[in-house]
């Protein structure tokens, strides 16, 4: 018998349907994947053999669960996932604003209507994608909002005592009985307010003004929190985390794969700035690298953490800087530009906390360092590593490049040239050509003026060459020929 026929609490005796805890539904659902070798959290990436083990092993211990890490670690989207795990339908009490269970009602509601009327009660159905509440954590939040208060207006219209359960307005815990209750920045809540959750994660009691009612609440609780947050705002009390059954450490992404994976997946792309820009495979992992190097900088506060988010809106701001150019030259089809990684910058200064130091040299200074940082790194896995100190006996694979840069001057790149101009221009710096020939043979053909740029500011980088910004673009040259010229 399919779940919407049942409309009666004696069709569903009928039916055989028994009744579980969510955590025992969590867990017997979990049992079954795990034996199917099915994926249970879809779509996140690099926690298979870390968190993703711990978290199914929480929940086959019937755990409520606090995910602990810092900012952009898919806290919260492991919760919400967790939702795939539940029966795909649930039946309740009709009427009821607990989610009463029809074999096993424990508010006075539906109580009274089973005793009226038995079996021809009448029953509802919930779909679990209506079965997960999550609430951020406030300092206004108060125990009326999550447990519930004394309704005056409905004691007077009933004239019922205050110590009835009849008067209680439900807060949200209550009205998520046998759901998945998320609580997002725990330490956030007020000392008090974590205080009145004690007895619902161990007892199941609530107390609402001083009168005790007794309320088997049936909870699947998750909790999110970031350990900057224990000296920033608050902590988590201490019996509060004793009746937490398992605290699970989350991580950003260990490689650049991972992270590529996550970004690729998570951006939020039009259709058409995919088909206009072409982006090659080193720009995905310098933009990535930006991220791995923002976690090291002495600029920027490693406790505060850098979110994954960062990845993933600076590559929107990448292919639309990449974008706008192509519709002002009014080009069909475009590659990306290592100088386009400029237009990233706002993406940036707003995904990190800086340290004292990073202030002093400001966000869109630290935001620029973070570029050439991550463009350094790549460069020796490219190219023949640059000593600071070289034998004077021995050609650097580099000089000609250099020498070019000596006997010329004010080459530049600008930001809105069209592609026939911009790679005209690097087409002209002849020994280009030999050095990536040589050491990058299996370079794309589409990907060559990347590579060619990409080595002008590795050189800058590794203080070979000079670069600074004029009004529409960039302007290269050698470290000193200018200064002897200009004599």
């Amino acid at each position: 018998m399919k779940a919407e026929t049942i409309k009666t609490l004696g069709e569903l005796k009928k039916s055989g349907y028994q009744s579980q805890s969510i955590k025992d539904e969590l867990r017997n659902n979990l049992r079954e994947k795990i034996s199917k070798g099915e994926t249970v959290f879809q779509g996140v990436h690099g926690y298979e053999d870390s968190v993703i083990p711990e978290l199914e092993r929480a929940i086959l211990s019937r755990h409520n669960i606090n995910l602990l890490g810092l900012r952009g670690q898919a806290k919260t989207r492991l919760a919400r996932l967790m939702v795939n795990l539940l029966d795909e339908w649930m039946p309740i009490v009709a009427g009821s604003e607990i989610n009463d269970d029809p074999l096993q009602p424990i508010s006075r509601y539906a109580k009274d209507l089973i005793t009226e009327q038995g079996d021809n009660t009448p029953i509802e159905w919930i779909h679990r994608s209506e079965r997960f509440f999550e609430k951020l954590a406030t300092p206004d939040v108060t125990v009326a909002d999550l447990i519930g208060d004394v309704d005056p207006i409905k004691a007077a219209n009933l004239k019922l005592s205050y110590a009835d359960d009849r008067v209680i307005h439900f807060g949200m815990i209550p009205r998520a009985n046998r759901c998945i209750f998320v609580i997002n920045e725990l330490p956030d809540l007020q000392a008090r307010i974590q205080v009145a959750l004690f007895n619902i994660l161990q007892e199941g009691d609530i107390q609402i003004r001083g009168f005790k009612v007794r309320l088997a609440l049936d909870m699947q609780f998750i909790f999110t929190a970031n350990p900057e947050d224990y000296t920033n705002r608050g902590s988590i009390v201490t019996p509060l985390k004793d009746r937490i059954g398992s605290q699970i450490l989350t991580h950003y992404p260990e490689s650049i794969e991972i992270a590529r994976t996550i970004t690729e997946q998570e951006s939020n792309l039009d259709s058409r700035q995919s088909n206009l820009v072409h982006v090659p495979s080193l720009a995905k992992d310098l933009l990535e690298q930006i991220s791995f190097e923002a976690r090291e900088s002495e600029y920027v506060d490693a406790k505060s953490g850098v979110s994954a988010r960062l990845s993933i809106t600076a590559f929107e701001n990448l292919l639309s800087t990449a974008e706008r150019r192509a519709l002002k030259t009014g080009a069909e089809k475009t590659t990306l530009r290592l100088s386009d990684f400029m237009g990233i910058i706002p993406a940036i200064t707003g995904k990190v906390e800086l340290v004292y130091e990073g202030e002093q040299e400001g966000a869109g200074a630290v935001a620029q360092h973070l570029i050439g940082d991550a463009i350094k790194t790549f460069f020796s896995l490219y190219f023949p590593k640059i000593e600071k100190l070289e034998k004077q006996e021995e050609k650097s694979p580099y000089k000609d490049t250099i020498d070019w840069f000596f006997n010329e001057s004010g080459f530049e790149l600008l930001d809105d040239a069209t592609d026939a101009e911009y790679k005209q221009q690097l087409d002209s710096i002849i020994p280009l050509r030999a050095l990536i020939a040589k050491y990058q043979p299996d370079v794309a053909p589409e990907d060559i003026y990347f590579m060619k740029e990409f080595v002008l500011w590795g050189l800058v980088e590794y203080n070979k060459l000079s670069k600074d910004r004029i009004v529409k673009g960039y302007q290269f040259n050698d470290l000193y020929g200018s200064y002897i010229r200009k004599l």
